[in-house]
């Protein structure tokens, strides 16, 4: 089984930025973390601040992967065409948040992404990764 995480903007920052609402680790570090804990399937890891690079990998994966777990940072909000890309893979993403995005400004409620995801994951922490990769892999 393959399984790939997409992160977006600002992620690249995790354990630096904003840490009252995303916390102390960097996502390497977890990843890592990750990759022990589900040893038996393969995890790969792709972070871009560029909206095209992330179309770019949901399509070079789309197709050949088993589950994408996708947070597209603030792109959620105003990427049209990452929501059209979702569309047009045949692979399943599980969108995840970090944070609750709708408990925060109103302009974070709007997700270009959740209609066209097969579930989304908000508020709960890095443990919405784990979550994901769970329901990807019970699927």
């Amino acid at each position: 089984m393959k399984i790939a995480i997409i992160n977006g903007p600002n992620l690249n920052l995790l354990g630096k930025r904003e840490t009252d609402i995303y916390g102390n680790m960097p996502f390497e570090q977890f990843f890592d973390s990750l990759k022990k804990k589900y040893a038996s399937i393969e995890i790969s890891y792709f972070q871009s601040n560029v909206e095209g690079e992330l179309i770019n990998e949901l399509q070079r994966v789309g197709f050949e992967y088993d589950g994408i777990v996708l947070n597209p940072g603030g792109y959620t909000h105003t990427s049209v065409a990452i929501g059209d890309a979702i569309a047009a893979i045949k692979t399943p993403v599980v969108e995840v948040h970090i944070s609750n995005v709708h408990a925060r400004e109103d302009f974070r409620k709007l997700s270009h992404v959740s209609g066209k995801a097969a579930g989304s994951i908000f508020g709960l922490g890095l443990k919405g990764y784990e979550l994901a990769i769970d329901w990807l892999i019970a699927q």
